[in-house]
């Protein structure tokens, strides 16, 4: 399962319901002066509903994907493309284990939720909101860019000894004849801390 292009787009993805935060993309990062304090207790499974990464200025709903009928991984609906996608069969993010979402680079019409993903940076925030009313916030470890036909499937799916989060997008040269990238880009998170989204205030 590489998690960006092959599947069909919308195959197996479901809307969950939606938990807004009222936070702006200009944030600098979690944890800053006048954030709240995090939550004692460590997150149990809770679906996630939005994802948000400061730097980049992303603040996307997520839809919940499974895999095809050839055992790929589905992707977002491109006519969500501002939307990224959890790998429902997968720990939800906060759990233990590594949490995927994946999210397009770009489309026949211009940039995708996950067009900046490159640009992230080891210890940028990345938080993912969920339907118990937390938000789970995780810091980037690493960038690791691999070839489709050697993705590395352990790394990105495998049982880990923490609380992890892998974002994956497409990269690398594009074929025109398959329309597709030739690479994917991932980013490897580890977990940080847990907020009550109802903490979680920010002026657009």
């Amino acid at each position: 399962m590489t998690g960006c292009g092959g599947a069909v787009p919308g195959d197996g993805a479901r809307w969950p319901v939606g938990v807004r935060v009222d936070a702006s993309p200009g944030w600098t990062g979690f944890g800053g002066p006048g954030w709240p304090t995090p939550l004692t207790r460590l997150p149990g499974r809770a679906e996630p509903t939005r994802v948000m990464i400061p730097r980049i200025g992303v603040n996307a709903p997520l839809v919940v994907l499974g895999v095809d009928g050839g055992g790929r991984l589905a992707v977002p609906p491109l006519d969500h493309a501002d939307a990224a996608g959890w790998y429902g069969e997968g720990p939800t993010p906060g759990e233990p284990g590594s949490a995927v979402i994946v999210g397009h680079l770009d489309t026949r019409t211009g940039p995708a939720v996950f067009a900046r993903l490159g640009e992230l940076r080891s210890g940028d925030s990345i938080g993912v909101a969920r339907g118990d009313g937390t938000v789970a916030v995780f810091a980037v470890e690493r960038l690791e860019q691999a070839p489709k036909s050697r993705f590395p499937a352990d790394r990105v799916y495998g049982s880990t000894g923490g609380r992890r989060l892998r974002l994956v997008t497409c990269g690398g040269a594009f074929d025109q004849a398959r329309r597709s990238y030739a690479d994917n880009v991932i980013v490897h998170a580890v977990y940080r801390a847990a907020y009550l989204t109802s903490d979680l205030r920010y002026p657009e």
